[in-house]
């Protein structure tokens, strides 16, 4: 039986790798490790829903982060590393499985790396142009022994990494299929929860900081909210953003938008259910949350992308690309009540969605054959 290590570090990966949890939970040897903003009050202390799911959590790696300067963050990926080294010492996980890009994960991939522990990487090969994630995302791929990636594009990249096509496989989003098994909080709940109703028009707003662009967080930010404080008639749910460089900026904007508005709230985290819940029953999803790509669409929900962060994946007829620009944004807004957009989306495929994503995922790691070391040839291609 191997001894399978499963590091989750966000509400989003999460999220995303709730099913593939749940496949792996019940076998013998199956751990799971939390890191990231699931220990930190300040996103929501995501630890929480993730015991009301009743997983078991076997080892917390806590990452002090006490603010989201570029400096701070690269002394928090330093600490992960030390800790990660020290629990994969200890444990020596035969594999460990990990989603994305962010820097806990990267840390984590890094001691797995020097300690000869092969990865299995979920998501790798997608491009996202506007945030450092991009480069985590291919490093952490170049540590990685097998691939699952969200389209055949994504696979396409990992062969141009000169990753061996043995080891890639094109699986689909897990995201899709994890929220196709969620089970809907009825709308009354979760206005009870939220202590917020819903009205005719209903907007959900995910923004997070746009990382490789100098200062750009905040000025994009006010032209949203800049652009939301003219709908008079709509209501807005605000949930905060990714613990990344200039995350803290926007939660204050957000706060201060909302604090005298009785159209709008903002949440640290909903959970992967009622966010789900949420986006089933909203008009829009507005900013530059991967949701909008991925879930979204299977949803059949608009989408407002805001900006380059997810510059680079595929977007369905579903989606509106516009600048961080309050007239370009308010038109948008616009566009997506129109009657010809919405008889349109009620057609969109979703690119990036598969059958049984999860279930393959798990068997071809429960079947894979681990390697003795982690040596890699470098395959190219005329």
């Amino acid at each position: 039986m191997k001894n399978i290590f499963l590091i989750t570090g966000s509400r989003a990966d999460y999220g995303v790798m709730k099913i593939l949890i749940k496949r792996f939970n019940k076998k013998r040897g199956f751990k799971l490790v939390l890191t990231g903003s699931h220990l930190l009050s300040a996103y929501g202390n995501t630890i929480k829903e993730i015991r009301n799911d009743g997983v078991k959590i076997d080892y917390k790696i806590k990452i002090k982060n006490s603010s989201d300067s570029a400096h701070q963050i690269s002394k928090a990926t330093g600490e992960g590393i030390k800790k990660f080294a020290f629990l994969f010492n200890q444990k020596r996980p035969d594999i460990i499985i990990v989603l994305g890009d962010r820097y806990e994960i990267l840390s984590a991939v890094i001691a797995a790396y020097f300690s000869k522990i092969p990865v299995a990487h979920i998501g790798g090969g997608d491009t996202t142009l506007g945030v450092i994630d991009e480069g985590i995302r291919h490093s952490i791929s170049k540590m990685s022994w097998l691939h699952f990636t969200n389209d055949q594009k994504g696979k396409k990249r990992l062969l141009q990494l000169g990753e061996d096509p043995k080891n890639i496989f094109n699986t689909g989003s897990l995201g899709i299929e994890s929220i196709k098994n969620v089970k809907l909080v009825p709308q009354a709940l979760i206005e009870k929860k939220l202590n917020f109703k819903f009205k005719k028009k209903n907007i959900l707003v995910t923004f997070h900081p746009v990382t490789l662009e100098n200062n750009s967080s905040k000025k994009h930010m006010a032209h949203i909210l800049s652009a939301l404080k003219n709908l008079k008639d709509t209501q807005i749910i605000f949930t905060y953003p990714n613990n990344d460089i200039n995350g803290r900026e926007i939660i204050k904007m957000i706060n201060k938008f909302v604090k005298n508005k009785k159209n709008a709230a903002a949440f640290p985290s909903l959970g992967q259910t009622l966010y789900i819940s949420i986006l089933k029953r909203v008009d829009c999803i507005l900013g530059n949350s991967s949701s909008g790509i991925f879930e979204a669409p299977t949803l059949k929900i608009p989408t407002i992308n805001i900006g380059d962060r997810q510059k680079g994946r595929l977007f369905t007829k579903s989606i509106i690309n516009c600048k961080a620009n309050k007239k370009q944004i308010l038109n948008s807004i616009k566009k997506i009540y129109s009657n010809g957009f919405r008889k349109k989306i009620k057609s969109v495929k979703n690119y990036y969605e598969k059958n049984n994503t999860s279930m393959k995922i798990y068997n071809i790691i429960i079947k894979a054959k681990l390697p003795n070391f982690i040596k890699k040839e470098f395959k190219t291609y005329e």
